[in-house]
């Protein structure tokens, strides 16, 4: 697997959502931010979760969306650990999200909270972020294909019902450079990595991969953002 943006192995979370077998729907970032105003599909998934049909930040299943270090919530122009949010260059110490003090400051926390949840800031309460088992269980319960829609290339997921979900290989931001768009998608999970407080896991994906795996990326790259939610009865 060759990367030309990180030296890392990436993984697991990758996001999209769409309105109706075999139909994508488009969604939009209305104002205010209300989770009830953007579009969610049910693939038919065991635990009830429902996926957006578009990125934070996307207009459309197609479009990439803006891009997100781990446990960031706006987008910037230059993504690096000196301008991580949560690092102290310093003392060269992570600040938050830390089970090994060799990283940082130990807070045991290993789950975004939302104010440190891209989804839920920006699309409101009842979005987040989905968790490493909420991707498994995508991956799982899904049939994929790598596709192009609307000119854009990406892994294209049916679920049990039929719905389908639509994931665009957006690439990910490293300093200020964007990189393998078109080849590669990277999606964020709310999961900081278990053995290793330095980075997280992202659902990673190509032409002939999809996976999430025991690797991660650092936290300070910038990927995509997928949001789910809690089916509401």
């Amino acid at each position: 697997m060759n990367h030309n943006m990180k030296t890392i192995k990436l993984f697991f979370l990758l996001l999209s959502f769409v309105a109706g077998p075999a139909s994508l729907s488009s969604c939009k970032d209305d104002e205010p931010e209300n989770p009830d105003t953007h579009e969610w599909v049910d693939l038919g998934l065991p635990s009830g979760t429902l996926w957006a049909t578009c990125n934070v930040g996307a207009d459309s299943p197609e479009e990439y969306g803006d891009y997100f270090a781990w446990g960031e919530t706006v987008p910037k122009s230059n993504y690096n650990l000196e301008t991580y949010k949560w690092y102290n260059s310093a003392s060269d110490k992570l600040t938050k999200y830390c089970t090994d003090d060799k990283y940082g400051t130990v807070d045991y926390m290993t789950e975004l909270e939302p104010a440190d949840d891209a989804a839920t800031v920006n699309w409101g309460a009842g979005a987040c972020m989905p968790s490493l088992e909420q991707i498994q269980e995508l991956l799982d319960n899904c049939s994929w294909q790598w596709t192009q829609r609307n000119g854009v290339y990406g892994q294209l997921g049916t679920g049990p019902n039929g719905n389908i979900i639509f994931l665009p290989a957006a690439g990910g931001r490293w300093r200020e450079s964007l990189d393998e768009v078109g080849s590669w998608g990277y999606y964020l999970s709310r999961t900081l990595y278990s053995r290793d407080s330095s980075g997280a896991y992202n659902l990673e994906f190509d032409s002939e991969y999809l996976n999430w795996d025991e690797e991660y990326s650092y936290r300070y790259y910038g990927f995509t953002v997928r949001p789910v939610r809690v089916a509401q009865n």
